[in-house]
């Protein structure tokens, strides 16, 4: 028997299943008369569709159906819409056209779905699914804002003029203004956040069935947010939510790419029902590449204006977003996340945004890691070097000048935004000193005695716990003596089967392995928010430690009969409920007290009366009733209108946030332009942890991600043709393990205020930090080559273009 509180470090309880084979992913299920489906997708990035033919398709051996947008307006299918539909500071609504299931009329991105077969096999499937013949009309496309916003560019969406899904602007635009015409310096810079596919280890996928003698919908999905892809597909299927039924098995990576509804999850769900079949589909890798939501692929034109002790005084920044071919989540990023905290840790009087998103015809983008978060923190740790470089302040002192104090929590910056705890400066000098910082310049002349450049980068990154404000959790006693925990949002790799049995157990004090974990049903629990934006602990650990007390608030009563006393003398104990003054020695009786001569334990054992929350919770069983508590809560500083749950009208006056510093070495070969990665130090705040061992974990795994994006990877189009030139591993460069040293973390939290448990998310932070540390370390490497002031990197620090403006460096000194 073990009891693993909070703050203690086992390992993770599910990993026993997946190291050895057992683990239940989506492709392992099976169910009798299974069909497979594939999909035709569009070749082509914008084009008309003249017809369909599928006659040779329906006679390929095996096939079940094949289905085209013609079939969905049959059954009256309805078109997915985004999650978000306004603009969430305003209200106002954006632009958009809601998607189609199968392309209507046009192809608007490459990889589009145009039609669905459905097979005896996948093999089957896909050999039918080439027999079906599309007559395409190629027309212009357009892969970036700048070509989408261009006069007379063609139109992405129907009836989205200048193919603007928002453009607007917020903050204080007189006050950045005359904070500018002042300013001792000001400095601008073009930031780019390129674009990523996310490639979670697990493709996506579907198993659809449906049961006609009840009319319910089953859909088996790897996803990470099912009660909410759930209310989408019902409403796409124009049924009531309790008609369909979304399950989750183990889930291998999300990272943001199956947080959101797709057309396919619909699609196989709709097949189920006109085949009487389940009907599976898996995403092959490339489908990966093409279809899924891919993120981040927003430019800015940052100002920063300083005065002449290197203070900050205003900001303004001029951002861009590419949503892609149809509305996701920009309309959510762009006005809640990306808004939400534009001066990131630092003191800025005056900030003004201006905020575009425009659609093109690439694969609609979706988030990952930090969206929103992510950019805002890029723009202004790119910034703030860049400033240091051309103003000849150093880097880090402006950091140190301009970062919020500890004795300003909480926060509440220029946007009317808080920040409820951090010791932002401290962190960061900590990171210093953790990072020896002291004894760069030692190691920057050992390097270049080598013949390689080495350089330092800094970034101090901060996030705010998001996603949906609603949670659940329910707590069960089984008549065998063990617990049933039942949550809204489930582990997609976080470990939760370990840290919400840590939460429950030090609550009520019982064994870990006593406690059942259940998650990712709808059939199990109400509602969920899933596992976005770093919610999970936060708002899932939140609602286990409410159910728990109420838990302990119905056992108070009886336990006071069963112990003779008066409530008010009852208290609860690690599992024990006491009364009397002073606490029972746990898992001692009286006969061994009293046999170990402890005298003094025997008088108090003597004096007390104890029962266990077992013990309770039988007796009430016996009685006919149950301990058995539900919880649901929303958080009182969002809120939500009825009927669009994913529609916020109102803004959080706060959130929880998660801060912390990186402090990154590389060595670049001048030969090659080749970036290694010589030291990594992290040191993070994230509240309360739960367990420390995952939470390195969770900052292990976003690092790389960050890393990989400064460094290599990137999906790319060719502009004139919009095919996407980074289709497969040949041409997208994931980070490897050879990229990384071993990371020197320190966690340094401040406990969060916000909620009973203390914590803070710590599953994004590291994607955040890495990306500018990693690209200011790499332009502080190549500076002294450079006059001082290297011309800024577009895109990762790949070795051709790192080579290249090393190269020009060079001929720029040369001549």
């Amino acid at each position: 028997m073990s009891r693993f509180k909070i703050g203690d470090a086992p390992n993770r309880r599910e990993d026993q299943a997946f190291l050895t084979g057992a683990g239940r992913y989506l492709d392992d299920l099976a169910f009798a008369g299974m069909a497979h489906a594939a999909f035709v997708r569009s070749p082509h990035a914008h084009a008309e569709i003249r017809s369909i033919v599928t006659t040779e398709a329906r006679r390929s051996p095996g096939v079940i159906a094949v289905l085209t947008a013609a079939d969905v307006a049959r059954d009256g299918l309805n078109a997915l819409r985004p999650s978000y539909e306004i603009n969430v500071k305003t209200g106002a609504p954006l632009a958009f056209m809601p998607q189609p299931l199968l392309a209507v009329g046009k192809v608007r991105y490459v990889g589009e779905p145009v039609a669905l077969v459905v097979a005896e096999t996948f093999a089957l499937a896909l050999d039918a699914a080439e027999k079906v013949s599309i007559d395409y009309r190629p027309l212009t496309a357009v892969t970036t804002p700048d070509a989408a916003m261009a006069p007379g560019a063609p139109l992405v969406a129907d009836g989205v003029s200048g193919n603007l899904v928002l453009d607007w602007k917020t903050g204080d635009t007189a006050g950045v203004a005359a904070a500018m015409a002042s300013a001792a310096h000001v400095v601008t810079q073009r930031i780019g956040n390129h674009r990523i596919v996310t490639n979670p280890m697990e493709p996506r996928g579907a198993i659809g069935s449906y049961d006609s003698a009840s009319g319910r919908t089953t859909v088996h999905v790897s996803s990470q947010n099912v009660h909410a892809i759930r209310d989408h597909v019902a409403r796409v299927l124009g049924v009531a939510p309790d008609t369909v039924r979304f399950v989750a098995p183990d889930v291998g990576g999300n990272f943001g790419a199956k947080n959101f509804v797709y057309a396919e999850y619909a699609l196989v769900a709709w097949a189920a029902r006109v085949t009487g079949r389940p009907v599976k589909w898996i995403a092959t890798r490339s489908e990966v590449f093409l279809a899924d939501h891919q993120a981040r692929d927003h430019d800015a034109v940052a100002t920063l204006a300083l005065d002449a002790a290197g203070r900050f005084r205003a900001l303004r920044v001029e951002s861009t977003a590419n949503a892609g071919a149809y509305l996701m989540s920009a309309g959510g990023v762009q006005t809640f996340q990306y808004v939400h905290l534009p001066g990131t840790v630092y003191r800025i009087p005056s900030i003004a945004l201006r905020i575009r998103a425009a659609f093109t015809n690439t694969t609609p983008v979706g988030v990952t890691r930090g969206p929103g978060f992510a950019e805002a923190v890029n723009i202004m740790e790119r910034l703030i070097d860049i400033a240091a470089r051309q103003t000849g302040f150093d880097r880090a002192e402006l950091r140190r000048i301009n970062m919020v104090p500890a004795a300003a929590m909480p926060m509440t910056n220029s946007f009317g935004e808080t920040v409820d705890s951090g010791a932002f400066p401290e962190t960061f000098e900590r990171a210093l000193t953790a990072a020896d910082v002291a004894g760069f310049s030692v190691r920057r002349a050992a390097s270049e005695a080598r013949g390689v450049l080495r350089g330092l980068g800094y970034a101090a990154h901060i996030k705010g716990t998001g996603g949906s404000p609603h949670e659940n959790a329910e707590i069960r006693f089984e008549t065998d003596g063990t617990v049933t925990m039942t949550v809204g949002t489930h582990s997609v790799g976080q470990g939760h089967a370990t840290t919400f049995p840590q939460i429950l157990a030090d609550r009520l004090g019982i064994d870990n392995d006593q406690i059942h974990f259940r998650q990712a049903d709808t059939d199990l629990i109400p509602i969920g928010g899933g596992s976005g934006s770093s919610r999970s602990t936060y708002m899932g650990g939140t609602a286990i430690w409410r159910a728990a007390e109420m838990v302990v608030a119905k056992a108070i009563p009886v336990a006071a009969e069963m112990l003779e006393a008066a409530e008010a003398d009852v208290r609860f104990e690690d599992g024990r409920f006491v009364a009397g003054a002073a606490a029972v020695v746990a898992d001692k009786t009286p006969d061994a007290i009293h046999a170990s001569g402890d005298a003094a334990g025997y008088g108090n054992i003597l004096s007390n009366r104890s029962v266990s929350l077992a013990e309770v919770a039988a007796r009430v069983r016996a009685e006919g009733r149950s301990l058995d508590a539900y919880y649901r809560w929303t958080r009182d500083w969002m809120t939500f209108p009825t009927g669009t749950p994913s529609t916020p009208t109102s803004l959080p006056v706060k959130r929880v946030q998660r801060t912390g510093t990186h402090v990154v070495e590389v060595e670049i070969d001048p030969e090659t332009g080749r970036v290694t990665l010589a030291r990594y130090t992290a040191v993070d705040d994230y509240g309360t942890l739960i367990n420390p061992k995952i939470a390195a974990g969770q900052v292990h795994g976003a690092i790389a991600q960050g890393v990989g994006q400064a460094l290599g990877e990137e999906a790319r189009y060719d502009s004139e043709s919009g095919q996407p030139l980074t289709g497969s591993f040949m041409e997208y460069a994931m980070p490897r393990a050879d990229y990384f040293p071993p990371f020197a973390l320190t966690f340094d939290g401040t406990r969060c205020t916000t909620n009973p448990l203390g914590v803070k998310g710590a599953g994004e932070a590291g994607a955040i930090a890495a990306f500018p540390a990693v690209t200011n370390a790499v332009h502080d490497a190549i500076a002294a080559l450079c006059g001082g002031v290297p011309e800024e990197l577009d895109g990762p620090a790949t070795p051709e273009r790192v080579w290249r403006r090393i190269a020009a460096a060079r001929r720029a000194r040369s001549s």
